[in-house]
């Protein structure tokens, strides 16, 4: 009987080590999804997130070609990019209450538009409806001190709120968020 459950035992084990070895991921994404807070320092809570897909350059042109001028985009990969404001904020003009966005943008050479729309978990900008636009602003294109070969979004703390700055290519763009 002792033999016949060390057997069990050993055979059970056999087939649970193969199985877990058997497991296969999928690839990793292409364009790899990644998130930024916009927190004053790290004892504060955060005043807003972006979750954004990361696609990269990978010698093309971007801006005009890849990503067409004047035409919507879901700035980034995959689904649309996700903004979510924690505590209301001023952009431009619009407050904006706390919740979830979509954080699109119609890129042309010399600015760009920034529009933050009420839709959420939408996959690129395939069904954008600008009726559920909450609020544009526009802002001008910088030049980069260095280019960037994978599309980056980081937030910039300021005095009155955060600058989300949104950097691909030999292009950046700065989004400023007032605290109300």
């Amino acid at each position: 009987m002792k033999n016949t459950r060390l057997l069990f035992a050993l055979i059970f084990m056999c087939f649970a080590f193969s199985e877990s070895n058997a497991q296969e991921f999928p690839k990793m994404d292409a364009s790899p999804l990644d998130l930024s807070l916009a927190r004053p320092d790290r004892n504060t809570p955060p005043l807003a997130r972006v979750i954004y897909s990361r696609p990269s350059k990978k010698g093309r042109v971007i801006f005009g070609d890849l990503v067409p001028y004047g035409k919507v985009w879901r700035t980034g990969a995959n689904e649309a990019t996700e903004l979510t404001i924690y505590t209301p904020m001023l952009f431009g003009k619009t407050k904006l209450a706390a919740g979830s966005y979509t954080l699109y943008t119609i890129p042309n050479e010399d600015t760009w538009t920034i529009i933050i729309n009420g839709d959420t978990n939408v996959w690129g900008s395939y069904s954008y409806k600008n009726e559920k636009d909450v609020a544009r602003l526009t802002v001008p294109v910088r030049d980069a001190a260095a280019p960037t070969e994978t599309l980056s979004m980081v937030f910039r703390p300021e005095n009155d709120g955060t600058t989300l700055m949104i950097g691909w290519d030999s292009t950046y763009v700065e989004i400023p968020f007032k605290k109300i």
